[in-house]
């Protein structure tokens, strides 16, 4: 017999309650947008406050800045968790809104390092530390909150529309920088017009309180409250006792580790490949990411729905698996429809650099300078990442550094510094400038363009490639959020949740569009970062399938 509680979980849900839920979502939406301006932006944010670094560095930094905000989303989670699991989900989440907006705003507004020198890339990384630890805690009480309001037996296909909002956020902010790099011109806007995206939030966070404001308080949240069961110590309880420590565990290695990775190579990798290693122009790649983005969105709530019919486990674990088995073929595809010029260069005129493995430096560090690399080897290295050149190191004697392209070798130098130890010297910077000129002409004459023809670029099937990794995003990402839910009770389902949900994402999944293109930098092979996510995914898909139970039929206002 149904209890009090569960007859009212399976009612239909009022217009209020729906309305209620559509606000927060609209809310959520607009957080993500804030957050997500960064990463669509990066290069050109690289180039405002990094300036001190060459450009290679510039572009890892700027990737290690947009990671800052994912590092501390897991403190943000334990700090907005307690909170909303002691004094309720509509009031935490107001406050994280206004961290998120304010944050996103000054970044407008934050003067850049020709301005103020490396205090603007100090104060830009702070901000991006606030907006992380404000999304630690959107999150959580977002899907917690709608949740608690659904139907049970509906409780996929309700928080799939939360699942949207990641998603549309990043379109709006594609959207948004569009329109205005075509009103302003590209030169225009990678001087000053890259701000307005950022100011302009401003309003979006005016919407969004009064969003906030209007919310109602979730009904499980509410009946805990009024009985007097809500928890004084939920991290305690989350993380201390180990039948609940477990499912935490549980959920971040064989649920969300697996889902951060995938959805972060379907969306923002994606777009970072295509263009900074691909060469496609940023607009064009920002409309073609848009559109897939467009195309794929309503899957989200498609498999959020059939999670409710067929179980929330097989649709995440199916998305993994074709993740794994098809990420390298659908790269090098997306190669050959956006720039077949590149594609057919690397198979016709293969680029070898012949080495001494031991003069070899680590290519991926973010505050790396030109300087900091003085052997053939690391010269050579250098300067094919700064082409995004794919090439094959072959070890070689001590103090070698050939590069092969085509039949073409090329010997690269070694360099020495002056006194200061600040830059070459002037017979160093020569031979450096001679030698990339010469790998250049090289690469030209092999037939490796500076950049992809747009006339050649085949853009049905890149949108169609794109929207097939975005399609495994919905399978991963659709049902997830209804699992999480039903995987932990009410009275610590805010923290519980929200740690290995931002752990999940902000560190497996938001550190790796750097962790990817350091691999490519250090390896030579431009594909080579994709086993970063295949890893991660086969991992979770392990430990998911062996110990991850089904969750679709839990009674969530039974476990208070």
């Amino acid at each position: 017999m149904a209890t009090a509680s569960a007859v009212t979980t399976n009612a239909p849900m009022t217009a209020e309650e729906k309305k209620v839920i559509f606000a927060s979502s609209l809310g959520t939406v607009f957080e993500w947008y804030d957050f997500y301006l960064y990463g669509s932006l990066a290069a050109i944010i690289g180039k405002q406050f990094f300036t001190g670094l060459d450009p290679t560095a510039q572009f890892i930094a700027s990737l290690m800045a947009f990671a800052a905000g994912f590092i501390v989303r897991p403190f943000g989670a334990l700090v907005f968790g307690r909170l909303g699991d002691m004094i309720g989900r509509k009031y935490t989440f107001l406050v994280t809104i206004l961290i998120m907006g304010l944050s996103t705003f000054i970044v407008g507004v934050l003067p850049t390092y020709e301005t103020i020198g490396p205090a603007a890339a100090v104060i830009l990384v702070g901000l991006r530390l606030l907006q992380g630890l404000a999304l630690g805690g959107e999150y959580g009480g977002a899907a917690t909150y709608v949740a608690e309001h659904a139907p049970h037996g509906k409780r996929g296909a309700y928080t799939s529309w939360i699942q949207t909002t990641a998603t549309l956020g990043l379109f709006l902010s594609l959207i948004v920088i569009l329109g205005t790099r075509t009103a302003l011109g590209e030169a225009t806007f990678a001087a000053w017009g890259w701000r307005i995206p950022f100011i302009v939030s401003i309003l979006l966070l005016a919407i969004s309180v009064w969003i906030r404001l209007s919310m109602n308080e979730s009904p499980a949240f509410q009946k805990m409250k009024s009985e007097g069961k809500t928890s004084k110590a939920p991290l305690s309880e989350s993380f201390g006792q180990w039948k609940n420590l477990k499912i935490v565990l549980l959920a971040l290695f064989g649920l969300v580790a697996g889902q951060g990775v995938v959805w972060y190579t379907g969306q923002f990798y994606a777009l970072f490949f295509l263009q900074s290693v691909v060469k496609v122009d940023p607009a064009a790649a920002n409309i073609m990411v848009a559109v897939a983005l467009l195309i794929g969105t309503p899957f989200f709530v498609v498999f959020g729905t059939l999670s409710d019919r067929i179980g929330r486990k097989p649709i995440i674990m199916a998305g993994l698996l074709l993740a794994i088995l098809t990420y390298f073929p659908l790269f090098k595809a997306l190669t050959n429809a956006a720039n077949p010029d590149l594609a057919k260069a690397q198979a016709t005129a293969q680029i070898t650099l012949t080495t001494d493995p031991a003069q070899c430096s680590f290519q991926g560090s973010p505050v790396a300078r030109d300087v900091d690399f003085t052997t053939p080897c690391d010269i050579a290295k250098r300067a094919l990442a700064q082409a995004a050149a794919n090439y094959e190191t072959v070890p070689g004697a001590a103090g070698s550094g050939q590069v092969k392209v085509g039949d073409k070798v090329i010997e690269a130098p070694s360099a020495t510094l002056t006194a200061g130890g600040h830059k070459f010297d002037e017979d160093s910077t020569k031979k450096i400038a001679a030698f990339k000129k010469e790998l250049g002409e090289a690469m030209k004459a092999a037939g490796y363009p500076s950049k992809a023809d747009p006339a050649k670029i085949n853009t049905p099937l890149v949108v169609a490639i794109l929207s097939v990794l975005v399609l495994y995003v919905t399978m991963v990402y659709g049902p997830i959020a209804a699992m999480l839910v039903e995987l932990f009770p009410t009275r610590i389902r805010y923290t519980s949740m929200s740690l290995p949900y931002h752990i999940g994402n902000g560190w497996f999944g938001g550190l790796l569009p750097s962790i990817s293109f350091a691999m490519v930098a250090q390896n030579g092979n431009i594909y080579h970062g994709l086993w970063y996510p295949i890893g991660i995914a086969a991992l979770t898909l392990v430990v998911g399938l062996l110990f991850v139970r089904e969750t679709k039929d839990v009674d969530i206002y039974a476990r208070d």
